[in-house]
C-alpha cells in the first residue's frame, strides 16, 4: 500500500471539483424536472413519476429541506447534494472495486458463484441486463454489493441524469490514471476535495457554524505519517511488550533492533520510539498500555470523528496479522474477527460514513489470502449527526401502540433533534436517568423495533430506515471503549453557532474554548478506566491562559503518555499559520510518581 504522490493527488482534485459541479447541475436539473420544489405536481407527470416525486420530498424533509406548509413549496438545496453525492459516488466506488479486481457480478444473492468483472465486461453485458451503458451497470452492481452504504430502497437513485451530464462524469471519472485507486490514501482525498470549493465558500462567508456548514470546515483528513505514529506508539507499543522477552529491553543495542524484532508482516512499527533508562534498559517511549485488555480481541477500539475511515482502516491492517499471530486464526478469520469485535466508527457526516464503510471493506476484501469479495460481518459505523424530521406524532407512529418502544422512541428523537450540529458530543449518559426504561432495557426494546422496522422496509416513507440509524448510533454513542483514535474537528468558540456554542458551555465549560478541546473531554467520556486517547488536535491549549483549568484538570485525573508538537506544516494540503498541530496521547487513569511522559518538539523538522 502505497500514499498517492502529488501529480495525481492535484489531478483527482481538479477531477473531484469538477464532478461536484457536473454532478449538482445533473442532480438539479432532474429534480426540478419532476417538480419537487413546487406545491403541485406537474400535469404531465405519469403516475410512476408522481410517485417518485413524492419519495423524493418525503427524503429532503428527511435531510433537512424545509417544507412551508403556507404554500406546500420546498427547498430542494440538500435533496440537491445528496443526489448528486450519491451517483458519483456510486461511480466512483464502481472503479475503485473494478481496479481491484472486486467488482462482482452475480445472480440474486450468490456471493458464492460470484465471478470479478472488468469496466470493459461491464459495457457487454450492459444491454443484456437492461442498462444504458457499462458504466450503469457497473454502478449497479456497486450498489448491490454495498447495500449499507447505498440503500437499495432510496429513491435518488430512481433519478436519471441528462446524457449529457452523465457522459460528462463519465469522461472524468475515466481520465484518472490506475494507480489512483491503488493508493491507500486516495479515499480519504476523496471527501476533502469534495468539499473544497463549500469550505472556501463557509470561511469567506465568516457565518457562524452550524449542522449545514459544519461537515465542510472542520472535515481535514489526518497525514499518514500522523496515523503511523499515533498507532505504533499505542497498540504497536502494547504489542512490542506483548511480542518481546525481558533479555530484548535488556539487552538490544539499538531502537531499530526492537523495532525489526517486534515487527510482523504488514506491521513494520517503523514510527515505535523507545527510551533507555539509565540501567540500559529499553521501553516504548509512550508507555506500556498494561491497562488494555490481555487479548486482542477484548480491546474495544472506536474513531468518534472517523471520516473517511484513515484510522479505522489502519488499525485493522495491524490488528488483523496481531491476531493471526496470537489466536492462530486463518487471515479470512482474523479479518471478520477485527471488523466484529474491534473497530467502531461514529461521524457526523452521512457522506463520510459511507465513504469510510467502503474503505474498511474494500481494504478488508483485498487484504492478501483473505478469499476477496465476500459477505462481512455487519460493520460497526454509524452515521451520529442524524435528527428526526418530521412531526413527532410521525415518528411515534412507529411504536404501533406499543407503549415502552413509544417511550424509546420518544428519547430518540430528543436525543437526535440537535444531533447535526453536535454529533458525537452527544452523550446519552447525560440524557436518561440511570434506572429508566432508555437505560435498563433498551436493549430489549431495541430488538422490538428492530422487528418492527424489517416488516415496514418497503412502505417508501423511509423512516424505518432513519431509526435503524439512530439505534446504531446511539449504541456507538453509549457504549465505552477502551481505545479513542481521531483526528478531532477544529473550530474556535468565535465561529460556532448558538446551539454549538450552548452545548459546549454546558457540558463542556473548561474546554469550550475550542470544539477541538470539547471533543478531547467526550473521548475521555467515551474511556473506561485505563482506557487510552491518542489523537490530533490543535497544541494551543496547552499555553492559553484561556485553558487553564481544563489543563489542570486534565492533569489532575488523566496521564499523559506522549505529546509530539507538530507546529504549523503538518497537513500537506494546507499551509502557513492555519493551525499548529499536536500528536496526543492520554490514559485516562490517575497519574502516580513512576508517570512518564515522552515529549517532542517536531515543529522545526516539518515546517
Amino acid at each position: 500500500m502505497h500514499a498517492l504522490d502529488k501529480f495525481l493527488r492535484n489531478k483527482l482534485e481538479n477531477t473531484v471539483t469538477r464532478a461536484r459541479e457536473v454532478a449538482e447541475e445533473a442532480s438539479r436539473s432532474a429534480i426540478e424536472q419532476l417538480g419537487v420544489e413546487q406545491s403541485v405536481p406537474y400535469a404531465y407527470l405519469t403516475e410512476e413519476q408522481r410517485e417518485l416525486r413524492r419519495k423524493l420530498r418525503a427524503h429532503g424533509r428527511q435531510l433537512g429541506d424545509v417544507r412551508d406548509p403556507r404554500t406546500e413549496t420546498q427547498e430542494i438545496e440538500k435533496l440537491v447534494e445528496e443526489v448528486a453525492y450519491e451517483h458519483w459516488h456510486r461511480m466512483l466506488f464502481a472503479r475503485f472495486l473494478a481496479e481491484n479486481q472486486l467488482l462482482m457480478f452475480y445472480e440474486d444473492n450468490d456471493i458464492d458463484n460470484a465471478v470479478s468483472v472488468t469496466l470493459e465486461e461491464c459495457e457487454e453485458m450492459a444491454p443484456e441486463t437492461g442498462c444504458n451503458n457499462g458504466w450503469e451497470l457497473a454502478s449497479r452492481l456497486a450498489a448491490k454489493m454495498l447495500p449499507q452504504i447505498f440503500r437499495p430502497e432510496s429513491p435518488v437513485f430512481e433519478l436519471h441524469f441528462s446524457p449529457e451530464k452523465q457522459k460528462e462524469l463519465e469522461t472524468l471519472l475515466s481520465t484518472l490514471e490506475s494507480e489512483v485507486f491503488a493508493a491507500s490514501d486516495s479515499l480519504g482525498w476523496v471527501y476533502q476535495f469534495w468539499q473544497t470549493k463549500k469550505k472556501k465558500a463557509v470561511n469567506e462567508s465568516e457565518v457562524k457554524i452550524g449542522a449545514r456548514e459544519l461537515p465542510a470546515v472542520t472535515q481535514l483528513f489526518t497525514e499518514p505519517y500522523m496515523v503511523s505514529f499515533l498507532l505504533d506508539n499505542s497498540l504497536g507499543a502494547w504489542w512490542a511488550k506483548k511480542r518481546l522477552t525481558e533479555a530484548d529491553f535488556k539487552n538490544a543495542a539499538t531502537e531499530d533492533e526492537l523495532r525489526k524484532k517486534a515487527s510482523l508482516p504488514g506491521v513494520p512499527l517503523e514510527y515505535l520510539r523507545f527510551l533507555k533508562d539509565e540501567d540500559g534498559h529499553w521501553t516504548p517511549a509512550g508507555g506500556t498500555f498494561d491497562g488494555w485488555p490481555n487479548k486482542l480481541l477484548e480491546l474495544k477500539v472506536l474513531d468518534p470523528s472517523c471520516g473517511s475511515g484513515h484510522f479505522l482502516v489502519s488499525a485493522f491492517l495491524m490488528m488483523v496479522p496481531m491476531r493471526m499471530e496470537l489466536e492462530g486464526l486463518s487471515t479470512k478469520k482474523a479479518c471478520d474477527a477485527v471488523l466484529r469485535d474491534n473497530i467502531h466508527g461514529l461521524e457526523i457526516d452521512q457522506r463520510c460514513v459511507e465513504l469510510a464503510a467502503f474503505a474498511v471493506a474494500l481494504t478488508a476484501w483485498r487484504y492478501p489470502s483473505a478469499g476477496g469479495f465476500r459477505s462481512l460481518p455487519e460493520l460497526q459505523i454509524a452515521w451520529c449527526g442524524q435528527s428526526v424530521n418530521v412531526k413527532k406524532e410521525e415518528w411515534l407512529a412507529l411504536a404501533e401502540g406499543d407503549s415502552d418502544l413509544k417511550v424509546h422512541l420518544d428519547s430518540l428523537y430528543n436525543l437526535f433533534q440537535d444531533a447535526p450540529v453536535l454529533g458525537s458530543l452527544l452523550n446519552p449518559r447525560n440524557s436518561f436517568e440511570e434506572n429508566s426504561i432508555f437505560a435498563n432495557e433498551w436493549f430489549r426494546v431495541s430488538r422490538v423495533l428492530q422487528s418492527k422496522l424489517d416488516k415496514k422496509k418497503n412502505e417508501g416513507d423511509g423512516l424505518e430506515i432513519v431509526a435503524q440509524g439512530m439505534e446504531k448510533a446511539f449504541q456507538l454513542l453509549s457504549n465505552k471503549y477502551n481505545w479513542v483514535i481521531t483526528n478531532v474537528p477544529y473550530l474556535t468558540m468565535a465561529k460556532q453557532n448558538s446551539k454549538l456554542l450552548a452545548f459546549c458551555s454546558k457540558y463542556e465549560p473548561e474546554s469550550r474554548y475550542d470544539l477541538s478541546t470539547s471533543f478531547l473531554r467526550r473521548c475521555l467520556d467515551f474511556s473506561n478506566i485505563s482506557s487510552v486517547i491518542t489523537c490530533v488536535l490543535p497544541q494551543n491549549w496547552l499555553f492559553l491562559s484561556s485553558y487553564k483549568k481544563f489543563r489542570q484538570k486534565i492533569l489532575k485525573n488523566q496521564s499523559i503518555k506522549l505529546s509530539v508538537w507538530l507546529g504549523s506544516g503538518a497537513f500537506d494540503t494546507i499551509s502557513g499559520e492555519v493551525v499548529k498541530s499536536l500528536l496526543l496521547t492520554i490514559q485516562n487513569s490517575v497519574p502516580n510518581k513512576e508517570n512518564c511522559m515522552f515529549l517532542l518538539d517536531a515543529a522545526s523538522a516539518i515546517s
